[in-house]
């Protein structure tokens, strides 16, 4: 008995050495922002001091007198999700996309933390800064979510919303959901992430995002979003947002019916993080709103279907925003 308990006591320590080797050896650390900025940033990339230390990272492109559209991304992704719509709107619109605080290649200061308005300021700042007049807000995912908000805090400034698979309800999960948001909704899970490759994780969770069209998620897509959460000081933002969310809200649908602005909603209904049921509660609570439901799209319908998302904006932007100009 004594042997016995010899063996499976080496066989435990074994197996704990195995696993602490394993979890040093894929471990990675931050990426300079040199490197970052020299493999993601394109000649149409710029940038603008914000306060609070704030470095962020927009593309102005397309028509510049044509209607502007501002677009924000969501989470763990960047401006490049964008990239669909600019090619086939830029030539009618003036297209502003940029990258959040924590995410793409904004900068922002050592021991930085969200704040409640940190992603509305960030769309602020980058508006004023382009003086630009009124225009049209689109957001995706949780930038789906800083869209509604800035309508409500700043109903003045826009001229049209626009949701694609936007967040704001509570969602239970789903079949098929990403592992990676389940890890960190745990704070063990945040602490054993934080700073390990997180290349196949990010691969499964793109391609649930992607379903039912998976195969869209390239290699280089998914080293882009590893690559890219591993600028310095985005692992901690993330990680404190995943653990005190500061951004995102839950919607009231009182206060979305205070929203005047033409709305349009775009959602996928095999979208496996955010149910298409959320995209019908938008359009319940926002007046007026158009609502546009697309069978067998998942998460991101911008980049997935990129010619019939595009141009159903465009269609409802000439009839509902153009059409009720004075």
């Amino acid at each position: 008995m004594k042997l016995l308990g010899k063996i499976l006591l080496g066989l435990v320590g074994l197996i704990l050495l195995v696993v602490i080797i394993g979890w040093f050896s894929l471990r990675r650390g931050e990426i300079p922002w040199a490197t970052l900025e020299a493999k993601y940033a394109n000649t149409e990339s710029e940038w603008v001091d914000l306060p609070g230390g704030v470095r962020a990272h927009y593309r102005d492109q397309g028509n510049p007198d044509g209607p502007v559209l501002v677009l924000v991304h969501g989470f763990a992704a960047n401006l490049e999700t964008w990239e669909p719509w600019v090619q086939r709107l830029g030539k009618d619109y003036r297209i502003v996309s940029l990258d959040l605080p924590g995410f793409g290649l904004t900068r922002a200061p050592a021991g930085y933390r969200l704040t409640p308005t940190a992603f509305d300021d960030t769309v602020e700042g980058v508006v004023d800064h382009l003086k630009l007049g009124r225009f049209t807000l689109a957001g995706n995912s949780m930038g789906g979510g800083v869209a509604w908000q800035y309508a409500l805090n700043h109903p003045d400034r826009l001229e049209g919303l626009v949701l694609v698979d936007a967040a704001g309800f509570p969602e239970k999960a789903q079949k098929g959901s990403p592992v990676i948001f389940k890890i960190l909704r745990n704070p063990v899970g945040r602490f054993l992430l934080g700073d390990l490759d997180t290349t196949s994780m990010t691969r499964q969770g793109l391609r649930s995002a992607f379903a039912p069209t998976p195969d869209m998620v390239s290699d280089a897509m998914v080293a882009r979003y590893v690559e890219l959460a591993r600028a310095p000081g985005h692992k901690d933002i993330i990680l404190g947002m995943m653990s005190d969310p500061a951004g995102p809200r839950f919607a009231d649908p009182a206060r979305l019916a205070t929203i005047k602005v033409p709305t349009l909603i775009l959602h996928g209904d095999t979208d496996k993080l955010i149910s298409a049921e959320a995209g019908r509660k938008f359009a319940a609570a926002i007046p007026g709103s158009t609502l546009i439901i697309y069978p067998d799209v998942g998460h991101v319908p911008m980049e997935q279907i990129a010619d019939r998302s595009a141009a159903d904006l465009d269609a409802w932007h000439k009839a509902k925003v153009e059409g009720a100009r004075p």
